[in-house]
């Protein structure tokens, strides 16, 4: 028989599944009914409910860091590791609480002024797509370019993330927002590009 959650385990599922489906201004009596816990401990455990919420966050952060590095080592080709956050980001929403769009921005819109630790939590979100697409992108366009396409691609991550919002079922939404990456990939590096070829997702 699997062991049952903890206190803290339901307040952190409680809170995610919360902040995923209406946001963080849910208040702290939906989150304490959801994990069946008293206030007292919801306090021991993260102070207050921002810092509950920042734990939540990082733990979903380190999942969606597994997940994407997953995707990236199973794809085969340096392109299709580029490429592979698209894929990583259907596997990722499939296997957690869907949420209306993405958490990181929900939370960073509901909150103006984050508290440094929830502010830094945020940050981190952002600061792994850059870098990790910097790195996956570097070998194919140089140095130089990759910060470039890096920031385009999370322009389109983004923007998958947007459609999804307004309604556009996340396997659609993240193939189409595949093919552009890959259209941006290609434009990038150019047709005169020594060795370089490139296969548009479709």
């Amino acid at each position: 028989m699997a062991p049952q959650p903890t206190a803290r385990d339901r307040l952190l599922d409680a809170a995610e599944d919360l902040a995923a489906t209406q946001g963080v201004s849910a208040p702290v009596d939906a989150i304490l009914q959801r994990a069946r816990v008293s206030p007292a401990t919801l306090y021991a455990h993260f102070g207050n409910k921002e810092g509950l919420i920042t734990e939540a966050l990082r733990r979903r952060l380190a999942r969606w860091d597994t997940t994407w590095q997953e995707c990236v080592d199973e794809a085969p080709s340096p392109e299709e590791k580029l490429l592979a956050v698209f894929t990583a980001l259907g596997r990722h929403r499939h296997a957690l609480t869907p949420s209306r769009w993405c958490v990181f921005l929900g939370v960073a819109a509901e909150t103006p002024h984050p508290g440094p630790d929830l502010g830094d939590t945020l940050a981190a979100d952002t600061r792994l797509l850059l870098d990790r697409l910097e790195d996956l992108a570097a070998p194919l366009v140089g140095a130089q370019q990759a910060p470039l396409l890096a920031r385009r691609l999370v322009l389109i991550y983004t923007g998958v993330l947007g459609m999804i919002l307004r309604g556009t079922d996340v396997d659609t939404a993240t193939a189409e927002g595949r093919h552009l990456a890959g259209m941006t990939l290609h434009a990038v590096v150019g047709p005169a590009a020594p060795g370089a070829t490139l296969r548009l997702m479709r």
